[in-house]
């Protein structure tokens, strides 16, 4: 087995990033690739407008804001915004923007959406609509993605915003999301860690047992496009020294794309804690609807909006076969 020295050197590509430089890098191939139309639901206060003409001022979105205009006028005049630029597609409340948005991507008119100043559940309400929605066959599921100083590429951590406990179809629907993400990236076969607290199948922890199903479901191809491997603890996962100690054989340890949580507690605490004690910078999306969800939190600064903004233009240009 090769020792944790002899992990590759890859070429800087979309795939592999410049290191500590991972999401202004996406940001810079979205900006070449050219902005994506984007329905901005309810932007009426300072985050969500700026957030919106920050990143039409970069070149990663066209925004459609939809919602109230006398409030989002108003939040403009506050910010000295001027929107003239900008459309604005009025509604009553914050309820109807997300319907229109939702209309907007059914119409073709839209091509992502983007998260304003409303409830994250109202607007997937929205969007998981039987007949008004935008979902598809699948399960929604949100994925992180993490530059973090000590790892050698992109991390993308799932899910840690929408699932809260997901059984075993959920989980597979959570992968193949994930999975498509990535190659949306470049990453034509991204590794994906099943993760447990342990490496062995144990009947009483259930996420052993969901990781082994897993791996046997992509053997079947019921999940595509990935190379899956589990149960792995976390340190197995992102550790090739680890799994060697543990004489672990896995061709996911040490070199793993995504990780996929055993439920939505552990992953968010997995994120936050590579954000605040790793000093990790990070970016996020809602997917397995038609088009990509941007969802940005109030707290979230200049560099993680830009990069959700640039990680929505990837997913975008790559579903028209566009190279970004």
């Amino acid at each position: 087995m090769p020792s944790i020295t002899d992990l590759p050197k890859n070429p800087v590509t979309t795939e592999n990033p410049p290191m500590h430089d991972q999401l202004e890098f996406f940001i810079e191939q979205a900006r070449q690739a050219g902005p994506i139309r984007t329905a901005v639901v309810h932007p009426v206060d300072h985050n969500s407008l700026l957030g919106a003409i920050e990143a039409a001022e970069q070149g990663l979105i066209e925004p459609l804001l939809v919602g109230p205009e006398s409030k989002i006028r108003a939040a403009a005049e506050v910010e000295g915004v001027d929107l003239t630029p900008y459309q604005i597609i009025t509604t009553e409340h914050s309820h109807m923007a997300a319907e229109r948005a939702c209309d907007l991507i059914r119409q073709a008119e839209a091509e992502a959406l983007m998260k304003g100043s409303l409830g994250t559940s109202e607007l997937l309400s929205a969007v998981v609509h039987k007949t008004k929605g935008i979902r598809t066959e699948r399960r929604l599921s949100h994925v992180f993605v993490f530059d973090v100083p000590n790892y050698h590429k992109p991390l993308v951590i799932t899910d840690a915003a929408i699932n809260v406990v997901p059984d075993l179809l959920t989980k597979r629907d959570i992968v193949q999301n994930a999975i498509d993400f990535c190659q949306s990236l470049g990453n034509s076969q991204p590794k994906v860690a099943i993760l447990a607290a342990v490496e062995k199948v144990k009947p009483n922890m259930q996420s052993t047992i969901d990781a082994a199903a897993l791996c046997k479901m992509a053997d079947r191809e019921q999940i595509k496009g990935g190379i899956l491997d589990g149960p792995l603890a976390f340190d197995n996962a992102i550790s090739l020294q680890a799994a060697i100690d543990k004489h672990i054989k896995s061709p996911v340890s040490g070199d793993a794309d995504i990780l996929l949580a055993p439920d939505l507690e552990a992953a968010n605490m997995i994120a936050k804690q590579l954000i605040y004690l790793a000093d990790a910078k990070s970016a996020g999306l809602a997917v397995g609807a038609r088009v990509p969800i941007i969802l940005t939190s109030r707290a979230e600064g200049t560099l993680g909006r830009l990069a959700s903004c640039a990680l929505a233009s990837h997913m975008v240009k790559h579903s028209k076969g566009v190279s970004s």
